[in-house]
């Protein structure tokens, strides 16, 4: 099974600062290649489609880059405001349809293979309303701070700011009935995931590779090396 797919990369990069003064962070290179050329190799490794992405700061450029590059992905531009995560997925409904679908953040670099195929064979749409890829703190290279969630025996999640938290990494399955219901055009999906867990269908799993942060200039040389890494092996 697989599902549509929605790559966010509408945010401002300030942490990426001055990389992102002339362009936008999906465009920034990572192993020789643009991020969002990364993002999209991981939603084609699992089947994915249709794919989309979002946009709003410098997206000119992005959109220019995908027109030669990925010409069979629809871009969304977010304009005059950006819409935040909730916002871009409700956004992206009239593209990705109404039913479940994968959202990938754009500045993140994995090793292989994609943590998306993993979350499509987990998916149970009879208990989730989502499932997110998590991974283990120490498996979170580049990351700043403790973890998101912790999760319990059977795979649902609480809120884990500590130490021993697992890490979200920006990929995850998520129905859109509440999304497409929300009474703003521009929200974050966390406020969704509150009404989720209070439902007890907050859901993870937990990928068994690494993940590098690119979201800060420092992330480019240890997601460089992780993935120099995994080559060799």
């Amino acid at each position: 099974m697989s599902f549509p797919c929605l790559i966010l990369a509408a945010g401002f990069g300030t942490r990426m600062a001055p990389l992102t003064n002339d362009r936008p962070k999906a465009l920034i290179e990572v192993a020789g290649r643009p991020l969002i050329a990364h993002a999209l190799d991981a939603a084609r490794q699992a089947g994915a489609g249709p794919i989309a992405v979002n946009g709003h700061y410098r997206a000119e450029a992005l959109h220019a880059w995908l027109t030669v590059h990925a010409n069979d992905v629809q871009f969304l531009h977010e304009t005059p405001d950006i819409l935040d995560s909730g916002g871009a997925v409700k956004n992206a409904l009239g593209v990705l349809g109404d039913g479940p679908f994968f959202t990938l953040n754009a500045d993140a670099v994995w090793c292989d293979p994609s943590p998306l195929d993993a979350l499509a064979r987990a998916w149970d749409a009879a208990r989730m309303d989502a499932l997110l890829a998590l991974v283990r703190r120490d498996a979170a290279i580049g990351r700043q701070g403790g973890g998101d969630f912790s999760r319990d025996d059977t795979g649902r999640l609480v809120w884990d700011k500590g130490p021993g938290g697992l890490v979200y990494v920006g990929a995850q399955i998520i129905t859109t009935d509440r999304i497409a219901a929300h009474p703003e055009r521009a929200f974050s999906l966390v406020e969704t995931w509150n009404a989720m867990m209070a439902e007890r269908r907050l859901f993870g799993h937990v990928h068994d590779r690494r993940w590098a942060d690119v979201g800060h200039p420092e992330g480019i040389a240890a997601a460089e090396a992780m993935v120099g890494h995994d080559a060799a092996l």
